[in-house]
């Protein structure tokens, strides 16, 4: 359906061009998309990480284990290639995925082709109103570049501030997003948005338009909006593609975090072993949620 006539796909507030992409890749993505429906095969002959971070089975799961009320609607921002859509879709009674990129709408669009429960809206969040609101919003990998397409002197709160208006009186955000103070950036990983080491760790001097947050930040944040209630949980080794998701109820034990090594394709230098330091923090496992590399906090 080339024409892209089907109302899964809503074109009303696109502005004509897609601000940010992984480049000609996408069209690869694009045919993968439409010419298959499992990428193990795709993954394990192709290394690069595009193809790994948007089509990986891994990522679901993020969210697969959560408790989801069935009867649910859910708002998906930054829906990006659709890597979470399908769990959301197979979870709720309907998903609307709002992102900028109208390629990688027609990415997921193409993927979750056989999913009748889900509206994709092209455009920014910030020039849609909503004739509805929602049990969740998701913002996966989505809150750091608030200041890009917010403009505003405080663009996180504020735009937490308008989540929060789209949500049910019981609805609740789930943000999924890098942690600043990470053990890995300590370690020698470059900063994953700006490709600067140090970069979070000095508070951005290199970029002031992506930021993510400590976990003590991020409270003040979603307390400022409005979010009195705030759990947070650990996915290892990152949100990612993430292997366990710790909770403060189940925090990691000594020898469990070994996969310490990755930083996708971005190369790093090894300032000393994760794994030993990990190991010495969690003698007292109350230090750890400070260094966790993410979080996925669930929000009301």
């Amino acid at each position: 359906m080339d024409s892209y006539e089907d109302k899964r796909l809503n074109f009303s507030f696109y502005s004509g061009e897609d601000l940010y992409s992984d480049g000609e890749i996408e069209d690869e993505m694009l045919e993968i998309a439409k010419n298959n429906t499992n990428f193990d095969n795709i993954i394990a002959n192709d290394n690069r990480w595009p193809i790994l971070y948007h089509f990986s089975s891994k990522r679901h799961n993020l969210l697969e284990w959560y408790p989801f009320d069935k009867e649910a609607e859910v708002l998906e921002i930054g829906a990006g290639c659709g890597a979470i859509t399908g769990v959301l879709c197979d979870k709720c009674k309907h998903v609307t995925s709002v992102e900028l990129s109208k390629k990688r709408s027609l990415i997921n669009y193409h993927r979750n082709r056989d999913k009748q429960n889900l509206e994709i809206i092209v455009g920014n969040l910030n020039d849609i109103e909503f004739d509805k609101k929602f049990d969740y919003i998701t913002l996966i990998g989505v809150l750091e570049y608030a200041a890009m397409y917010t403009i505003s002197n405080s663009p996180y709160n504020d735009f937490l501030k308008k989540i929060k208006k789209n949500l049910k009186p019981n609805g609740t955000l789930i943000i999924a997003i890098e942690n600043k103070f990470g053990l890995k950036y300590w370690a020698g990983s470059k900063e994953d948005h700006t490709g600067v080491i140090f970069d979070g760790l000095e508070n951005y001097p290199s970029n002031r338009q992506v930021s993510t947050f400590s976990k003590s930040e991020l409270t003040t944040k979603l307390l400022d909006a409005g979010f009195e209630e705030n759990r947070f949980y650990y996915p290892y080794p990152d949100y990612k593609l993430p292997n366990s998701i710790y909770s403060d109820g189940r925090l990691p034990k000594i020898g469990e975090l070994q996969n310490n090594l990755v930083n996708y394709d971005q190369s790093r230098t090894i300032l000393f072993s994760e794994q030993a330091v990990y190991n010495s923090i969690l003698h007292s496992e109350a230090e750890y949620p400070f260094f966790s590399n993410s979080f996925l906090v669930f929000s009301r």
